[in-house]
């Protein structure tokens, strides 16, 4: 529980209809499953104590009393559990029958959530057995104990106060107006649903796609907990399709027809941070539903759940192809509307042969022919100077031919000797203000080329150099419109692998794997052996680890220590934990100092949730302190 993570588990036993000693078992030894596993909340089938499928046995007195001393036996089953649990039951009450999620917790029965929407369509007929629940919650007297009874309860934990729990049965949550809206609205982050849906052709499909929505359009955890094998197959079967979703992505899904428990851990801290930031998400003015504390203890939180180690690439090559297609029309249609409002009819890129500008390059390709406009308005700049090395002076040249710009090539290695002349600087003096005169040099001359031809410098700057600050300020830092910055770097080599497998052109392509192969640097400093001696990733990191923390610090503000431990769980195997550290440290110290560089960002297309202009997702400070950040990382040491 410790990081907002809380475990949970969607649980289906085997029955037997109408059996309730039998299902009474089966529900106690799935309790000490789910307990032993660690799960703090688990929700069980609809009906389970008795089976969904009674028909008129649920009018027989001796099913709902053998049901009734049922439920206080397996409450009391809960007494040394920590966890919250709901169980599916038949309630008479009042003279009414009722079909209840029950909330048991550590031998108490804290509150009977009521079924508000009775299917009556179809194969279902629950009204001729069941009634509505009440509108309104109210306390009944049960065995001697006040319990409150309704449909608008909240279950609150009073060690966590993030984790607020509400029940749904079923056909509630496929309903117009599912309870769960309300519950959500009045601070629920996790939803459970007491479920029996039976198996029909694509049925699975529906329901994970409706369980999906409503944990997207809740910005919640839901436990969906379906009936299985055992129920009466007299008209129907039931697969026991479990799923346990958090705002909109399945973390678990149970195979169907096969009955157990699943497991995984919904990350609370998320969804806080996704409701802070949504300001379409209202809480409800008056709050109507009842508060009912449950008890729980702060533990660590074995994690099983899949955390990618990079979380702006999606896993599979098919939604990869379909993510970068979509990028690259995104970042071409910026571009074409900026260059046809400033009715201009050519383009600059620096190119260096390495993968920003390449990228760069490509996008204005597109964007030209998305235009109408002749390739050969696009003026692919090389500019060689002391860090050039042949290989990524060739792949520059080679590439700006096969697309169809034109090409030209500037050297300024003379220039900026002439530079340090004039301000005194050493040639053999290798420090920052050897490398920037450089960066600053090309810009100087890709400005001055745009003047020339009436055209705009594009930006080659990726979202991963902007977090770190690794770009020349009023260098390469600056542009007239700049395509890659909110672009990752994780995802700038994806998007030209992508281009190079899709373009039809084997040589295009056997020159972008190239560029693919060579390593990140900024070629500022003088080759070895005719070899890059600048790595990027050797200075200040691997872009993988940065952009895994800037994905986590941005889209959800996790603390330090929280995706440090995150970091520790996605990379195992890849990096030692020392490591990870190092660079996390590096990069809080770096995202802080180098604020003042996104202050003043050119133009440029957000394409994800994670963007860095200071126009739109990050207006921060330029001298934002970053003590209390690193104040939290020194607690894992």
């Amino acid at each position: 529980m410790r990081d907002g993570f809380i475990k949970v588990a969607a649980a289906t036993p085997d029955i037997r209809v109408a059996d309730v000693a039998y299902n009474t078992e089966k529900i106690c030894d799935l309790i000490d499953e789910t307990a032993e596993e660690g799960a703090k909340v688990a929700a069980f089938p609809e009906l389970c104590v008795t089976g969904y499928t009674c028909g008129d046995l649920f009018t027989q007195d001796i099913l709902l009393k053998d049901a009734r001393a049922a439920l206080l036996k397996i409450a009391e089953h809960t007494r040394e559990k920590d966890a919250l649990f709901f169980v599916g039951v038949p309630l008479f009450i009042d003279g009414e029958l009722y079909n209840v999620a029950a909330a048991l917790n550590r031998g108490r029965i804290l509150g009977l959530t009521t079924k508000t929407f009775l299917p009556n369509y179809g194969e279902f007929y629950e009204m001729r057995q069941f009634c509505p629940g009440p509108k309104r919650t109210r306390e009944i007297l049960f065995e001697g104990e006040k319990v409150p009874f309704g449909p608008k309860l909240l279950f609150t934990a009073a060690s966590m106060e993030s984790l607020i729990v509400s029940a749904e049965i079923c056909e509630d949550v496929w309903s117009p107006v599912p309870p769960s809206i309300e519950a959500a609205r009045e601070g629920a982050t996790l939803i459970v649903n007491c479920s029996a849906s039976d198996e029909t052709i694509g049925k699975d499909l529906y329901r994970r796609s409706l369980i999906e929505g409503q944990s997207a359009r809740l910005i919640c955890g839901y436990i969906y907990a379906n009936a299985g094998e055992g129920e009466s197959t007299t008209d129907l079967v039931f697969g026991g399709h479990n799923l346990i979703a958090e705002n909109g992505t399945v973390l678990k899904a149970s195979r169907r027809f096969v009955n157990g428990a699943i497991y995984s851990e919904i990350d609370l801290d998320r969804l806080l941070s996704e409701r802070r930031k949504n300001t379409t998400f209202k809480a409800m003015e008056d709050p109507v539903l009842w508060r009912i504390p449950f008890e729980v203890r702060i533990e660590e939180t074995k994690l099983t759940r899949e955390i990618s180690s990079r979380p702006f690439v999606p896993e599979h090559a098919k939604d990869r192809a379909v993510r970068c297609e979509e990028i690259l029309m995104i970042q071409a249609m910026g571009l074409k509307k900026r260059l046809a409002h400033a009715h201009a009819k050519n383009a600059v890129v620096g190119i260096s042969g390495g993968l920003d500008s390449t990228l760069a390059l490509l996008v204005s390709a597109k964007a030209f022919d998305m235009l109408g406009l002749d390739r050969k308005g696009i003026t692919a700049v090389t500019m060689p100077c002391f860090g050039t090395t042949d290989r990524t002076y060739r792949n520059a040249c080679k590439m700006s031919v096969k697309l169809g710009a034109s090409l030209r090539e500037i050297p300024i290695a003379e220039s900026v000797k002439r530079h340090f002349e004039d301000i005194g600087h050493d040639m053999e003096d290798h420090s920052v203000t050897y490398e920037n005169a450089q960066a600053r040099e090309r810009t100087q001359v890709l400005m001055d080329v745009a003047n020339q031809n009436g055209g705009l410098v594009i930006g080659t700057g990726d979202m991963s150099e902007l977090a770190l600050g690794w770009a020349t300020y009023n260098g390469d830092h600056m542009s007239m419109y700049g395509v890659n910055g909110s672009v990752p770097k994780t995802l700038v080599r994806h998007l030209v692998h992508y281009y190079a497998d899709t373009c039809g052109d084997e040589e295009l392509k056997a020159v972008l794997y190239d560029v693919l192969d060579t390593p990140v640097s900024p070629e500022l400093l003088p080759p070895k052996d005719g070899e890059i001696a600048q790595k990027t990733e050797d200075l200040v990191g691997p872009y993988e680890l940065h952009d895994f923390f800037l994905y986590y610090l941005l889209r959800f503000g996790y603390e330090p220590d929280k995706i440090y431990r995150l970091a520790k769980y996605a990379f195992a195997g890849e990096y030692e934990d020392d490591i990870i550290y190092r660079w996390l440290e590096t990069f809080i110290r770096r995202f802080f100092t180098q604020q003042f560089k996104r202050s003043c960002l050119p133009d440029g297309p957000k394409v994800g949730t994670v963007a860095l202009s200071p126009r739109g997702d990050l207006r921060m400070p330029s001298d934002a302190c970053a003590a209390s950040w690193l104040k939290a990382l020194e607690r894992m040491r």
